[in-house]
């Protein structure tokens, strides 16, 4: 089950208030920029971590009109509505403003701090999800060229590895996944599991394909994107 540490408390805290239960994922946000486009990422990733765990979720938010645009174009899934009944409520916030929106008392706060830096959509959703979400991220030239550099080669990797025959996900590496994300959604351990896999040599291509398809339902990276094309 994911925990997630409260802010308010300092604990982690079961994201699910009971089996199968609903989570509301809201989202505050006031500001047109990368800290608060972090705070949207976020939640996002928060919301696919519960529904692979086949936890119910609504996410809620309202971002203003730029901001909401940016966030389609680095995959980050609209919300559901400003408002959203019952179940256990994870409130995500960035550090570095009051915001407009006040935060209610009740349910989990999830604290994000402050980033700046442009890229390319699925280049910037890649170092802002390399970070993890309690550090500030200061995007500089190489941390988007490294992001780029990886975003690529895995997306041409996993497009290879798709022509091989097909292999389940290896027990052990579904479980550290698993295990990453559920313990305070740790993303950047996340993408080092996927980083050894690429690297493991005792890792059929065809299970490889499958792990990495696998954790792309939490990172919405779009690495299957080249599956077919030339080159």
């Amino acid at each position: 089950m994911l925990r997630i540490t409260d802010a308010r408390t300092g604990e982690p805290t079961d994201a699910v208030a009971a089996p199968r239960g609903l989570t509301r994922v809201e989202a505050h946000v006031s500001r047109d920029d990368t800290s608060a486009l972090r705070v949207l990422l976020v939640a996002d990733v928060l919301a696919r971590a519960l529904e692979i765990g086949k936890t119910p979720v609504v996410t809620v938010a309202d971002p203003p009109p730029g901001l909401r645009a940016l966030a389609l174009e680095l995959g980050i899934r609209p919300p559901e509505g400003r408002t959203a009944p019952g179940g256990q409520t994870v409130h995500v916030v960035g550090t570095d403003t009051a915001d407009g929106d006040p935060v209610p008392a009740d349910g989990i706060r999830v604290e994000v701090a402050p980033a700046n830096g442009t890229a390319d959509p699925g280049v910037l959703r890649l170092a802002l999800l390399a970070r993890p979400r309690r550090e500030r991220a200061d995007l500089d030239d190489e941390a988007v060229a490294r992001a780029g550099e990886r975003l690529a080669r895995w997306r041409k990797a996993v497009a290879n590895w798709a022509t091989r025959p097909s292999k389940p996900v290896p027990e052990h590496v579904k479980q550290q996944l698993r295990a990453a994300w559920e313990d305070d959604l740790d993303v950047p351990a996340v993408l080092r599991v996927l980083h050894g896999v690429e690297n493991a040599e005792d890792i059929p291509d065809g299970a490889r394909f499958e792990t990495y398809a696998y954790a792309d339902r939490l990172l919405g990276l779009e690495l299957t994107r080249d599956i077919g094309t030339s080159g």
